[in-house]
């Protein structure tokens, strides 16, 4: 009986035999037998050296494809802890994942591994690239596994092997004299692995649990071309540059220490930029139709419960006592908003009801897991909720679309990623209000008229959501905004509005936010501007200067009528010479510099800079404010 296998443009291939995936690779072309890395088999990834004796869709994946370069990724993992056993024959192997851009191996050793060790390892890995080793499939009962790695006297690998449910076949890869679990698929050998690179090593408890063995993690990055992984690199060495911890010291807006971990002291400057963004959104609550409030920071636990959030979130949850009772700090908003949608009577002629908060939450966080203003325990969110009929889901979804775009716009952000993410396994809610949830959102993308990626099982426990995703100057993508379908907890909560036909029905909550987390969407902002932000964020917008003390009271002058016109001014009387004061206010990022001597004062005129270092020329001072304000007014600069 003839094989027939369709590949991606739509040809029928016709075998007369079962044939693997290499060995199609070689009757398509040599070349493409040359480079394929593995198989994809009506939709399932497979190694090369997988057989297929059905009529099947196949693909050859190579190291143009995301699936291909994942598979060098985790061939790579084993090509590190195979060079790690040659080395140290004493270390014991855990898990080595892929993970965004690269891979990392826990191993459990002796004594750390230093950065000569790190040297050794890559080097011992680039020898087994050139042996060139095929890497092999071998099936094996599981209970035959774990005494089979226990033999070996790998402790570990047998116990992660003993939590597989008995009976079930394993599959093993082997390269020479190395063997490791693993699901694949895999390279078809060592010499496919040519670029790659060590990056770190850190701590990791085994399994993640505080209570277990420290563990080694060795971090790597792997990439098809050499020119790739260099082009990552670089953009590592940018973003080392444009550390949002580093540049906030360097431009003193904010600081953390011991005393507070998670928590941020805004330091004057600091806090410009962040109200700057602040009022900005508030304008956007009072422009769109939401009526902003204010919830308590501390509720009943009771409420908690009631709400879901105690059954799924109560270990990031900070929580006190007072007078016998149970109170937990809220480490989000929802619970508090339906509150005050609880108050009175609604009726239907009010939906939909846009309820906005600037809240501050905590969540209890692991402090490894803190990360300068990016990951925090105390944060405010630009929080807001939207109670509404299922019949007006789609529309308010498709106009907050539209308002994130203009708002991501201002900041200068245009590249946005769509995500639906849906019901993860740990839920509230039925199917059925899962089922309407999910098609609302995605009815909305598709009205939007924007490509989406789904997300499966990555939805919060109350409803699914649609995650925005931006993209920085440097090629990074962050995920900020936020909008979910609740059916659950306006129910949970005993929400309900008066109907058309006066039943009493519950409404659906959308939770929204634009930037997220205001903390960590200023540290974004620091590191896509590497500090040098646009006139309307600068928290210092112009540095007035003297050449000389005889120009003091022209340049406070100047200086105090820019900041009557709403301009943050400052000048600078010191007796430095000019091209210090100069160079010095350059390092702070200002975007403009003025310049005032005895030409200045005598014609009434101000001598501009730049932050590029551009001399603007004298101009009347009322010329640049007015250029202050029409900058101001651009925001990003950014047109359609």
């Amino acid at each position: 009986m003839s094989l027939h296998i369709t590949l991606p443009d739509g040809s029928v291939r016709t075998f007369a035999a079962p044939i693997t995936v290499a060995q199609l690779a070689a009757d398509i072309s040599a070349g493409l037998a040359r480079v394929a890395l593995a198989g994809k088999v009506d939709g399932r990834l497979v190694d090369t050296s997988h057989l297929i004796e059905a009529d099947a869709s196949v693909a050859i994946v190579t190291g143009h494809d995301a699936e291909g370069v994942d598979v060098l990724r985790h061939s790579t993992a084993h090509l590190l802890a195979h060079a790690v056993k040659e080395l140290f024959p004493e270390v014991q192997v855990t898990i080595g994942p892929v993970i965004d851009n690269g891979f990392y191996y826990d191993f459990a050793t002796p004594r750390p591994f230093g950065p000569e060790d790190l040297q050794a390892i890559e080097k011992r890995m680039a020898e087994i690239n050139k042996r060139d080793l095929p890497v092999q499939r071998e099936v094996m009962e599981r209970d035959a596994a774990v005494a089979f790695f226990r033999d070996m006297g790998e402790a570990y690998k047998a116990e992660i092997i003993e939590s597989i449910p008995a009976g079930e076949q394993l599959s093993l890869y082997r390269q020479g004299d190395f063997i490791d679990l693993c699901r694949g698929p895999h390279v078809p050998s060592t010499g496919k692995l040519k670029v790659f690179k060590l990056m770190r090593v850190a701590g990791a408890y085994w399994r993640g649990d505080s209570k277990n063995e420290m563990l080694q993690r060795v971090y790597g990055t792997a990439w098809a071309k050499k020119e790739d992984q260099e082009a990552y690199l670089t953009r590592l060495e940018e973003a080392e540059k444009r550390d949002h911890r580093k540049i906030g010291k360097q431009l003193d807006l904010f600081h953390l220490q011991d005393d507070a971990p998670g928590m941020i002291f805004w330091h004057p400057k600091g806090w410009a930029l962040w109200q700057e963004v602040e009022q900005y959104m508030r304008g956007v609550y009072r422009d769109n139709g939401y009526q902003e409030v204010r919830c308590p920071q501390i509720l009943d636990k009771s409420l908690w419960q009631k709400s879901g959030h105690w059954d799924n979130f109560s270990k990031n949850m900070f929580t006190t006592e007072s007078e016998a009772r149970d109170f937990a700090i809220k480490p989000m908003n929802c619970p508090g908003h339906v509150q005050i949608f609880n108050q009175g009577v609604r009726s239907y002629r009010e939906l939909p009801l846009r309820y906005g908060e600037f809240g501050s939450c905590h969540r209890n966080e692991p402090s490894g897991a803190l990360h300068g203003v990016m990951r925090v325990r105390g944060f405010t969110q630009d929080d807001g909720h939207i109670f509404c009929t299922e019949d007006q889901i789609q529309q308010e979804v498709s106009d907050f679309i539209v308002l994130l775009k203009r708002v991501y716009r201002d900041f200068g952000f245009i590249d946005i990623q769509y995500k639906l993410a849906t019901r993860p396994e740990q839920r509230v809610g039925s199917d059925a209000t899962w089922d309407k949830a999910e098609q609302a959102l995605d009815q909305a993308l598709r009205a939007a008229g924007v490509d989406f990626e789904v997300l499966v099982g990555e939805g919060a426990f109350y409803g699914p959501k649609i995650e925005f995703h931006l993209r920085d100057s440097i090629g990074r993508t962050w995920q900020c905004g936020t909008i979910q379908a609740d059916f659950s907890m306006p129910g949970r909560l005993d929400a309900e509005f008066v109907a058309e036909d006066n039943t009493r029905k519950t409404p659906v909550m959308l939770h929204r936010a634009i930037l997220g987390s205001l903390e960590r969407f200023i540290g974004i902002l620091i590191e896509n501007f590497a500090g040098a932000f646009p006139l309307w964020l600068a928290p210092t917008q112009v540095v007035v200067m003297n050449i000389s003390e005889a120009q003091g009271g022209y340049a406070t002058e100047v200086t105090d009528t820019l900041k009557a016109a709403g301009i943050r001014a400052e000048v600078d009387l010191r007796n430095e010479k000019i091209g210090y004061k100069i160079r010095e206010h350059s390092l702070k990022k200002l975007p403009y510099q003025v310049v005032v001597g005895d030409k200045e004062v005598a014609q009434g005129l101000v001598a501009v800079r730049d932050r590029a270092g551009t001399d603007l020329g004298q101009m009347p001072l009322a010329d640049f404010l007015q250029r202050l304000q029409q900058d101001i007014a651009a925001r990003s600069g950014i047109t359609d």
